[in-house]
């Protein structure tokens, strides 16, 4: 039998020119509690094929999502619009770095075709970052949006955006869309954006999660982050403090896994008692929804637990809690 022998390196080194002569860092074998089985589903196919046939880009795939074979099973992907390459050099992030491709008109219509043949309750859009864009992409974002109320009414729309940093006017454009669930992840503490997540200000992040609750109090926002990157304890629960000031509703907690040698190491696996904590400690700060174990990830059983936030919201206000899709 050959035996093939795969060259990560080189590969990394394709999608992530920037981080080539970085010295590398092993990655770790993974405990247990972390491990997932590999896709092979007739109905993980199935989703697979119709992104391809519909030309669509998926986080799922682009991100190296541990969680890729689970939720295609169910049909749910989250889709990524405005191309697969991405103007940020993230440390801990496996989608490809580069100068983007012009933005494909027809993307938002082939989107709401997708998410209406899934018969999909709620969708998650994501995107690259798009600094060489005026707006940077919340246009794209709304157009989106607005053909998939179109394609499917019944669907609930949830975003993951970029921050907009230093792209004026543009987050105005994607709230008077009217997503459901408007999300941008912070991903890491404070202390670690310098070498983590280079490209953007911690700061302007928690300041686009409020400005969303102050431009539409109804839009539901949510957050995460990785976890295992060096942070400390008192340093998470800064940042949850930081959210509740902000008023967001939903958080996420998820172990960080490196993509290659290349990127960032890991520094911890947290356990899954540690990430009971966390959620613990969430839930009384006051968050309507927390979702924190190894394998959660933004979009992470995202319709199951955006029926759960519209539930805890109505309990909160006081009102019978609203039927779901």
């Amino acid at each position: 039998m050959q035996r093939i022998t795969i060259d990560h390196r080189e590969r990394a080194a394709l999608r992530h020119p920037e981080k080539a002569k970085r010295p590398d860092s092993p990655i770790q074998r993974k405990p247990e509690w972390i491990r997932v089985r590999a896709p092979n589903s007739p109905v993980y196919q199935e989703t697979q094929a119709l992104m391809r046939e519909n030309k669509l880009v998926t986080v799922c795939e682009e991100a190296a999502c541990p969680n890729i074979g689970e939720c295609w099973s169910q049909r749910h992907a989250t889709m990524m619009i405005m191309g697969e390459i991405c103007t940020r050099a993230c440390a801990f992030c496996n989608v490809t770095t580069g100068l983007p491709k012009a933005l494909d008109d027809d993307e938002p219509a082939r989107v709401a075709e997708a998410v209406a043949t899934l018969g999909l309750r709620h969708v998650v859009i994501t995107s690259v970052d798009r600094d060489d864009l005026e707006d940077g992409g919340a246009r794209h974002f709304a157009r989106t949006i607005t053909r998939i109320r179109e394609a499917s009414p019944s669907t609930t729309i949830e975003i993951l955006t970029p921050d907009f940093l230093r792209k004026p006017g543009a987050l105005p454009i994607v709230v008077e869309a009217r997503p459901d669930v408007f999300n941008h992840n912070i991903e890491t503490i404070p202390r670690l954006y310098p070498t983590i997540r280079p490209g953007a200000r911690y700061y302007q992040s928690v300041r686009l999660l409020d400005d969303v609750k102050r431009l539409d109090p109804a839009i539901f926002t949510k957050s995460g982050l990785m976890l295992g990157l060096g942070e400390e304890k008192m340093e998470v629960a800064q940042v949850m403090d930081d959210f509740r000031i902000a008023d967001v509703d939903f958080l996420t907690l998820g172990q960080y896994l490196q993509p290659t040698p290349k990127h960032a190491a890991i520094a911890k696996f947290v356990t899954p008692d540690e990430f009971k904590d966390y959620a613990t400690t969430a839930r009384a700060k006051g968050f309507l929804q927390v979702s924190a174990s190894p394998l959660t990830r933004s979009s992470y059983h995202a319709d199951s637990d955006f029926a759960a936030l519209r539930e805890a919201r109505a309990r909160k206000l006081g009102f019978a809690p609203a039927e779901t899709n």
